[in-house]
């Protein structure tokens, strides 16, 4: 008879209910075996009969035993669907410490992988593809699902060990059914989930109407992002022009930007999926009801020779103080900076001083006159940039300076290289580049000067945001 008991006030506590049960359940047990005894053995046959059950009921409590020991410590396998854990004790750990098994994970080095595919939309599909990469020991840290009217496109972010190609895990994807399959390496910022990421993206744009292409850039992935301003679109053409709600075609979308452009969104081989548009678009709309704004931080410094200047933000509403520095720029200054007729240089500033197409620093004296622009400006994939610095004002770390930190902003923005074009005669802009201490590229063609700069070696302090960067800057000193 089993004993139920339970701890009451640190002393067992007996059932005596269930006790009271188990005895009259054995009383009458044994009422009803001597009743079929009495019957069976004042028969004809009654001791033989006894006597027979005895025999088999022995046999089988033997054969019961024989098999209890010869399987009774195999071990498990595949059907019963279980594991056996291993229980892991510390040094210095005590007993109680010693009775919660901790699992053993061997991990080696693994790479970060996004990868997306099309699998058809039906019951098991999702499952064949997660049994191949586990048949890769390809770990799954997130998974999103896009449905669409033919099919379900998966997105992964996966852990992969590394001696495991993308060829490998492309492979074992096509195998399970995958169909377009696309993978590229991923990194940290890629840990973050969708709706943390989306609502980041949000906040950048908020803050700054430039970090529009820039957000579109991170949310959509490898993408080309370009901005036609709305003088430059026409109705008649239907690949410019695009309605009020955007439109999505295959690899294209287009969105009506605030003031009336149109901004592009292009892959080369990977269709956008409709939660994607709707992302996008949701992100141009956030921008077009806070409308113009640029962080109007600010920084004062002291040149060589003792003068005070301030580096801002520049925006569309500095366009008269922009042209006011035109005119006191000499035709040769104007020439090396804009490539083309002097006289036409002022009709670049209102694309140039526009959030949606870069960030604009400015550089201006203790009265208010702008005597330098900077510009890093977002060609489709590629980033320019650009400098301006009125003569008198030249030979003084101006343009090292307004370098120096738009570099810092490309670091920020993820961008791979930067890009500046310039007149070969341009000693002054050679120079600022060389200064960079980046590795840089040089392309001489017909007169014209093209220098890139790859950022993967920009210094620690370039790394930081650009606000971090500024902090690391000598507070009231320009190099000369």
């Amino acid at each position: 008879m089993s004993q139920v008991k339970r701890a009451k006030n640190g002393r067992p506590v007996h059932h005596w209910r269930r006790d009271l049960v188990e005895l009259a359940a054995l009383f009458t047990a044994v009422a009803v075996a001597d009743a079929v005894a009495n019957l069976i053995g004042h028969g004809p046959d009654g001791p033989t009969l006894l006597l027979i059950s005895a025999v088999v009921l022995v046999a089988t409590a033997g054969f019961h035993t024989w098999w209890s020991h010869r399987h009774g410590h195999a071990p498990p396998t595949g059907d019963t669907g279980s594991r056996p854990t291993a229980t892991v004790r510390r040094a210095g750990a005590s007993e109680a410490d010693a009775t919660a098994p901790e699992p053993v994970t061997v991990v080696g080095e693994t790479v970060l992988w996004r990868m997306r595919t099309t699998v058809r939309d039906e019951p098991g599909s999702l499952a064949s593809l997660c049994a191949a990469l586990a048949g890769q020991r390809v770990d799954i840290l997130s998974l999103q699902t896009h449905p669409l009217t033919e099919g379900t496109v998966d997105e992964f972010l996966l852990r992969v060990p590394a001696e495991v190609s993308a060829a490998d895990v492309t492979r074992a994807v096509s195998h399970a059914g995958g169909a377009g399959t696309w993978i590229e390496r991923a990194d940290a910022h890629d840990l973050v989930d969708a709706p943390t990421r989306v609502l980041g993206l949000a906040t950048r744009t908020a803050l700054d109407a430039a970090e529009l292409p820039l957000a579109l850039r991170q949310l959509l992935g490898r993408c080309t992002i370009r901005s036609l301003p709305a003088g430059s679109v026409r109705g008649d053409r239907a690949d410019e022009a695009a309605p009020v709600e955007g439109a999505l075609e295959d690899t294209v979308m287009r969105l009506r930007a605030p003031e009336g452009g149109v901004i592009t969104v292009e892959r080369p081989y990977l269709p956008f999926t409709p939660t994607e548009f709707a992302r996008a678009r949701a992100l141009v709309e956030l921008d077009a009801r806070l409308g113009p704004r640029v962080p109007r931080s600010q920084d004062v410094l002291t040149l060589p020779r003792g003068n005070d200047i301030t580096v801002r933000r520049a925006d569309a509403g500095d366009v008269d103080a922009a042209k006011a520095m035109h005119e006191r720029c000499s035709p040769r200054t104007l020439s090396m900076r804009y490539h083309g007729p002097v006289g036409d240089a002022d009709k670049y500033l209102n694309h140039l001083l526009s959030p949606r197409f870069g960030r604009t620093l400015a550089v201006q004296t203790a009265s208010g006159r702008i005597v330098g622009l900077g510009h890093l400006l977002w060609d489709g994939d590629e980033t320019e940039i650009a400098l301006l610095v009125e003569d008198d004002w030249q030979r003084r770390g101006i343009g090292s300076e307004l370098l120096g930190r738009l570099v810092a902003m490309a670091v920020e923005a993820g961008c791979e290289s930067v890009y500046a074009v310039t007149q070969s005669s341009n000693t002054g802009m050679v120079a600022a580049m060389r200064g960079l201490d980046l590795p840089l590229d040089y392309q001489i063609e017909e007169g014209t000067l093209v220098i890139t700069a790859r950022l993967d070696a920009a210094p620690a302090t370039s790394r930081l945001s650009y606000d971090e960067a500024q902090q690391h800057q000598p507070e009231h000193s320009v190099r000369d």
